[in-house]
């Protein structure tokens, strides 16, 4: 039986795709190290009940977690600008980063909590009777035990930020799968360049679930 799957286009738009690999990676890196950096905030904010931005801060979780990132996405890009002209100059790059690094944050919030509980209450105490002050026993004792317990978690969403990635398309930044719909428009090989796509992105995430993994093996070692 004849197939009009034409296996030579898409190996060929395989390589044309795979070079804006950096878009997306760069998307999900740069989101995930602001996330954190919000989530760490908020889970500061939340453990020393901070007046005022501790009730901000769970309008904020509750937010990001309760609608779509598209329309999070649409409002940052699309509606913001119409409150506040001064961010009328932000660009799509720069709003699908500010909208992927809230979203993941009000997720990450919980992985960090969760991975700090489980650590011991007697290491802060052990921590402080010999002198540490709060801050240095959370950071020399407390978080890097939890950060071996929050590292599975982190790395799923990650990996859901890799993907999630692909929404960049909708403000018109040219990563991987705007550049497969430009080129299916094109030729009419829709199959051919969305394979390409799933492809690509298969590979990417194989890659980072490879590292999380030498990076889970080699922080547990020590237990």
């Amino acid at each position: 039986m004849k197939t009009d799957f034409d296996v030579i286009y898409m190996m060929q738009s395989f390589l044309a795709l795979a070079k804006y690999i950096y878009l997306t990676i760069s998307l999900a890196v740069i989101s995930m190290v602001l996330g954190l950096t919000i989530a760490l905030a908020l889970v500061a904010i939340g453990t020393y009940k901070v007046r005022i931005l501790n009730p901000i801060s769970k309008v904020y979780i509750s937010f990001f977690r309760g609608t779509p990132l598209l329309v999070q996405l649409f409002l940052l890009y699309y509606g913001l600008p119409q409150v506040a002209p001064m961010f009328k100059s932000m660009n799509a790059y720069t709003a699908a980063i500010v909208g992927l690094s809230m979203n993941a944050s009000a997720y990450m919030v919980e992985t960090l909590r969760g991975a700090i509980s489980s650590v011991d209450k007697g290491q802060m105490e052990a921590a402080l009777s010999i002198g540490m002050s709060h801050w240095k026993g959370m950071k020399r004792i407390v978080l890097p035990q939890a950060a071996r317990v929050a590292i599975p978690s982190l790395g799923n969403t990650f990996v859901d930020l890799l993907k999630s990635s692909s929404l960049a398309f909708t403000l018109g930044v040219a990563e991987i799968l705007a550049q497969a719909q430009m080129s299916a428009a094109a030729t009419y090989k829709f199959f051919e360049n969305y394979l390409a796509v799933a492809l690509i992105y298969w590979l990417i995430i194989i890659f980072f679930n490879r590292i999380q993994r030498i990076l889970e093996n080699r922080m547990g070692h020590a237990y």
